[in-house]
């Protein structure tokens, strides 16, 4: 075969290759973009377990792509393995640094490890972006980290901050009642709480901080009902439902 047509029939086979190639990457990232999809459905569902069996897979076909990252972490924090979901955030930012939603679940995995300061690091980089849609977070998230420090002054500042920001927010509104509550300011505690319940008289969370103020104070019936009313309002093994119980037992 003369040299020239085994030139051309070598570079054809080239450009058939990298066709072949390309179009094999390119359905691989759709299918494992299809997995993350379920995946992230799995996890608004609460399925945090086939959540992560389908993230795990898309993982493996596109192991460097940082929205994957995050939604691993995300499911991670749905296991309770936060230091697998720190690793994960870790990923996604190596890949993406100003992927920001990433860098506030960074500081939310942080947060749940009692990581008080890293967590505020993250926060107040996120509070930093002037295009962030829901600062109402972050600020609360700060509240927690200074709730968790004991300076309960910056605590308040932060929670009444996410307050301006969503002024009917439950996170920032419990967290605030927790401060009264840390610092013995009853009466304030039973105001606000009262205030709350008033707009919404089903959450019971506010019901169960309301329970504690009345402890406080020794109004002990009017803790009894409270905690009571917690214990008709939430599921029967959740954690609210734990705590009402052990107080209720210690009242009567």
């Amino acid at each position: 075969m003369p040299i020239k047509k085994m030139a051309l029939l070598l570079l054809f086979s080239f450009i058939i290759s990298s066709c072949t190639s390309s179009a094999n990457r390119q359905n691989n990232a759709k299918i494992a973009q299809a997995m993350k999809k379920e995946g992230d459905i799995f996890q608004t569902q609460g399925n945090y377990t086939a959540a992560l069996t389908k993230l795990l897979e898309a993982e493996k076909r596109i192991p460097n792509d940082p929205r994957l990252q995050n939604s691993l972490g995300l499911a991670y924090m749905g296991k309770r393995r936060d230091d697998l979901a720190v690793t994960a955030f870790k990923k996604a930012l190596s890949i993406k640094p100003d992927y920001i939603e990433a860098i506030n679940n960074l500081g939310a995995a942080y947060l749940r490890q009692k990581k008080w300061d890293m967590s505020i690091v993250n926060f107040n980089i996120v509070l930093d972006n002037l295009l962030y849609p829901t600062p109402q977070f972050p600020l609360s998230n700060i509240g927690w980290a200074y709730l968790g420090k004991k300076e309960f002054h910056l605590a308040e500042t932060y929670f009444s901050k996410a307050l301006d920001e969503l002024p009917r927010f439950t996170a920032a509104s419990h967290g605030l009642a927790q401060v009264y509550l840390k610092t013995g300011q009853m009466d304030k505690a039973m105001d606000f709480l009262h205030k709350c319940l008033s707009r919404t008289p089903d959450m019971a969370i506010f019901h169960a901080d309301l329970a504690e103020a009345y402890e406080g104070k020794g109004l002990i019936q009017q803790a009894i009902k409270s905690w009571q009313l917690v214990l008709t309002l939430v599921p029967e093994r959740s954690t609210l439902a734990k705590q009402a119980e052990n107080r209720l037992s210690e009242l009567y």
